[in-house]
């Protein structure tokens, strides 16, 4: 099933979570780009294998199977997906659950961006996607960061970080590329220890 809704454009929350314990990369990040503004200005649309869908004020749409959103050069896809619209009938909010949850983006200057994790917020008014659970954003040609929960707002590439426990926040910034040298690739993540199981 494809469908398509209307969204809007809203001026971007001044305050990010400020209860968040959070890791600002953004100073870290140079030349930092932000995702393509047009993005914003178009229809989202969406295929799944099965929908219970509205197109009514202060409604939630249900996706599953299979489930891709898109809107301009934005794509969300996972198993299950939860389509807020607000009291204006405008998309506010997509939840995206799945093994993993997916959202990829160019930015103004044509370079991805994709985070995964088991859910995945992503606040359509503000542009803000918060990923939870064995989270990751990958930032094409600039770095990746890995935590329990991370916020990125696709306006101003800013990315916070928790980690839940006695875990860390994982960032890898990458150099500026040399003129005719390959790009740098990203270490691969530091994998969790496990303790072997007791003999009986």
């Amino acid at each position: 099933m494809k469908a398509t809704a209307r969204t809007r454009r809203a001026p971007t929350s001044p305050k990010l979570s400020a209860s968040l314990l959070a890791l600002g990369l953004l100073a870290l990040l140079p030349a930092a780009a932000m995702a393509k503004k047009s993005d914003r200005d178009q229809p989202m649309n969406y295929d799944a294998k099965y929908t219970e869908a509205f197109n009514a004020p202060n409604t939630i749409s249900t996706l599953k199977g299979s489930v891709k959103v898109v809107q301009g050069t934005m794509v969300l896809t996972g198993d299950v997906a939860k389509i807020y619209m607000d009291g204006e009938q405008q998309i506010a909010r997509v939840v995206v659950t799945g093994n993993p949850a997916h959202i990829q983006q160019l930015d103004e200057n044509n370079n991805l961006v994709q985070g995964d994790a088991a859910t995945l917020d992503y606040d359509n008014i503000n542009g803000i996607a918060v990923l939870t659970t064995n989270a990751v954003v990958r930032q094409q040609g600039r770095g990746e960061f890995h935590g329990d929960k991370l916020t990125y707002n696709t306006n101003t590439s800013l990315i916070t970080g928790e980690a839940g426990g006695d875990g860390l926040v994982h960032g890898v910034i990458l150099p500026k590329p040399k003129p005719g040298a390959p790009a740098a690739t990203p270490p691969a993540a530091p994998q969790p220890t496990t303790k072997p199981a007791e003999g009986h």
